[in-house]
């Protein structure tokens, strides 16, 4: 094994190490480009604990002009088990996005043990609305207008894709987005296994129409990209993601499944940080899904 191997394979254990710890994700965060973006830090969309936001924005350059309507937007939300996680943590996904032409919010959301189910959902939601009514003066075209979410977060973006009591709460419907990226996300996972979540989840009293499952059978649910590793210990891909993949398409959704070999639950996301791109390509697909979707947006 050669002396480059050897150094790749510990820097990935030792990112690995930090994103299963859910720490701040320092060392990805330090070897983040910051001259590929601009950020708009701490802005707030609700009077709540947790309330604020961060926005990206691409940096217009030579060949790559700001579009005459605006970038398309992506609203981020992180993961975390629904009791760990920060805003700050994922510059790296707001750069990395930015960096491929597209305005990105990042809002941070309550956590257990200060709420539970449904309550995380509520500030998503608002902070969905704040998107949709503010991003125009950051550059964004909310009519190209995506929620992404990875782990936690896709549980959460799913939820409000496909529930539409969510948006209804803040005056919207899900019909607002163009489409949704699910990575790595829990959309049926009960009974609950995994002992820390199950409090959030008022375990055994499950709540009722609680999962994103339960709502796949939506012929209005907006094109979809969902992705998994092949190989994830903590979210089983076969009985979420490719479960959901499979009604959703049934139901006649369009559908994008990939799953991912050379990453695990963690990396799947750290695989948007430059450092860590060869890994799988996450980020390529991404771009290139909400890319086809505004250029079918244009062109109808």
């Amino acid at each position: 094994m050669s002396f480059a191997v050897r150094m790749s394979n510990l820097f990935v254990a030792g990112v690995t190490g930090v994103l299963s710890a859910c720490s701040p994700l320092q060392i990805i965060n330090r070897l983040t480009p910051t001259n590929t973006y601009k950020v708009t830090q701490d802005i707030r969309y609700q009077h709540l604990a947790r309330g604020h936001l961060d926005v990206y924005r691409p940096v217009p350059k030579d060949g790559y002009p700001e579009p005459a309507g605006g970038y398309p937007v992506v609203l981020f939300i992180y993961g975390g088990s629904w009791d760990s996680g920060s805003r700050q943590e994922y510059k790296f996904v707001g750069e990395a996005l930015a960096a491929r032409g597209l305005v990105v919010v990042i809002p941070n959301y309550r956590l257990y043990p200060q709420v539970r189910y449904p309550d995380f959902l509520r500030d998503n939601a608002r902070a969905v609305a704040w998107t949709y009514q503010h991003i125009a003066a950051f550059g964004g075209n909310i009519r190209d207008f995506y929620i992404m979410g990875h782990s936690a977060g896709g549980y959460n973006a799913a939820m409000l894709v496909m529930d539409p009591r969510w948006l209804q709460a803040v005056g919207l419907k899900p019909d607002i987005f163009s489409g949704w990226i699910g990575l790595a996300g829990p959309y049926n996972f009960y009974p609950i296994t995994y002992k820390p979540v199950r409090p959030i989840f008022f375990y055994p009293d499950y709540p009722p129409d609680s999962m994103p499952i339960d709502f796949a059978n939506n012929a209005d649910i907006p094109r979809t990209f969902l992705g998994a590793a092949v190989h994830d210990d903590l979210v089983n891909p076969k009985v979420n993601t490719e479960a959901l993949a499979a009604m959703l398409k049934k139901a006649g959704v369009s559908v994008e499944l990939k799953m991912y070999r050379g990453v695990n639950h963690e990396t799947l996301i750290g695989a948007f940080a430059k450092p860590l791109r060869w890994m799988a390509p996450v980020l390529d697909d991404v771009v290139a899904f909400i890319k086809e979707g505004h250029d079918q947006r244009v062109h109808q």
